[in-house]
């Protein structure tokens, strides 16, 4: 029989998040599974009105080919808006990709050889987890503390792995925790990553949507090295389906990315990007990123409150300043599978937390809820049931 699957991609399990949503498609089963914008944080008039600008005035232009490194004029506005921040710097380069996901994997192809290993929290964001993992390396989990990832298990795993070549990291509302790293934090991973001549790549899909507490600078902020990479993206302050996000670094890094990006979607769809630029030059940013923030400060804080009133207390919950997760944990000796499973059997969906792992095989106790997608009434009834779930499993 013949062999249908290459090395790469034979190993690779679907992800379980999507595989959770399957049960989604039961319109009686609320999900707190997804992690999707609000679907009222939409500008869809503002979009409407743009689109037909678009078409009206310049129509081949959305239409034809156009170059990988993406759209001038919304490369420009990026680098400016960059700088304004403090990250982008002189020999800096900034490229368009398809998502913040294709920034990621895309630093992988153009960086990572079989076996090479990659150093991440644990737990992560699956789907970059999955983008490493076809590309054959080793993932090399650190433990999460309240401050991020910890710096002595960082070290650890920096000694023990001396071929490492990337430290993944996403400091802002973490994927899946919530949790946010202290300055303090960073700038340790930074000085870390630079003794041991290792690459950060600083994903940072949820930093605009603080709704609470100060700000933190961002690691590429920090950095005055060229150590640090940096993933954004507008899926989740614009629109997911647009598929614009963007990988930002060292020049020479971010040119090989090009030629990376050339092998596989030519260059990020053009209308998205030129509506993208326009949103950017004719609409309030900052007033449109209050209106969500708003949005996402009530949905959580109905969730927080529920949960609180509804869970025992022996089941901990982080409580993020922004972002659109919850992470819950169960007490000691307690199967979160049977939690999960009870749940989605009593119509609500959760998403288990070795999904998160950086080992396939570890066991965790913790589970990730969204509170960005279900409607305040989704979200009062599944706190509920996850209440009424959780008091029969732990008596």
């Amino acid at each position: 029989m013949l062999k249908p699957f290459s090395d790469r991609v034979s190993g690779l399990q679907p992800s379980a998040i999507r595989e959770i949503l399957k049960f989604t498609a039961d319109p009686e089963v609320i999900s707190f599974a997804a992690g999707n914008p609000a679907p009222e944080a939409f500008p869809v008039k503002i979009i409407e009105k743009l689109s037909s600008q678009i078409f009206a005035e310049e129509p081949i232009g959305a239409l034809q080919y156009s170059v990988t490194e993406g759209y001038a004029p919304l490369r420009e506005r990026l680098k400016e808006e960059l700088a304004q921040k403090g990250l982008f710097k002189s020999g800096d380069m900034v490229v368009i990709t398809a998502g913040a996901q294709q920034a990621i994997e895309t630093t992988a192809k153009i960086l990572l050889n079989e076996g090479d290993v990659i150093i991440c929290e644990d737990p992560a964001f699956i789907g970059s987890l999955n983008a490493f993992r076809s590309y054959g390396v080793r993932l090399v989990g650190v433990p999460m503390d309240g401050d991020g990832m910890s710096v002595e298990g960082l070290e650890a795993a920096l000694k023990a792995n001396p071929s490492a070549k990337l430290i993944y990291t996403i400091p802002n509302f973490q994927n899946p925790t919530g949790l946010t790293s202290t300055l303090k934090r960073r700038r340790e991973m930074l000085e870390l990553a630079k003794r041991y001549g290792v690459y950060i790549l600083e994903d940072n899909p949820y930093g605009d949507l603080r709704f609470e507490g100060e700000g933190v600078p961002s690691i590429k902020e920090l950095d005055d090295s060229g150590a640090v990479l940096y993933a954004g993206t507008f899926s989740k302050t614009l629109a997911p389906g647009l598929r614009v996000g963007y990988l930002l670094g060292c020049e020479e890094i971010v040119k090989k990315a090009v030629v990376g990006l050339q092998t596989s979607t030519v260059h990020t769809n053009i209308w998205a990007q030129m509506l993208t630029y326009r949103f950017l030059k004719e609409v309030d940013f900052e007033e449109h990123l209050e209106r969500l923030r708003g949005i996402y400060r009530a949905k959580y804080r109905r969730m927080r409150d529920g949960l609180r009133r509804e869970l025992p207390e022996r089941i901990e919950l982080t409580e993020p300043q922004g972002g659109l997760f919850i992470w819950g944990t169960l007490p000691e000796g307690r199967d979160m599978n049977v939690f999960c499973s009870e749940a989605v059997r009593n119509k609500v969906a959760v998403v288990p937390g070795n999904a998160f792992s950086a080992d396939e095989r570890a066991v965790s106790r913790s589970f990730r809820m969204n509170f960005s997608t279900p409607t305040d009434e989704q979200i009062d009834q599944g706190v509920k049931i996850l209440g009424k779930v959780a008091r029969e499993l732990l008596g």
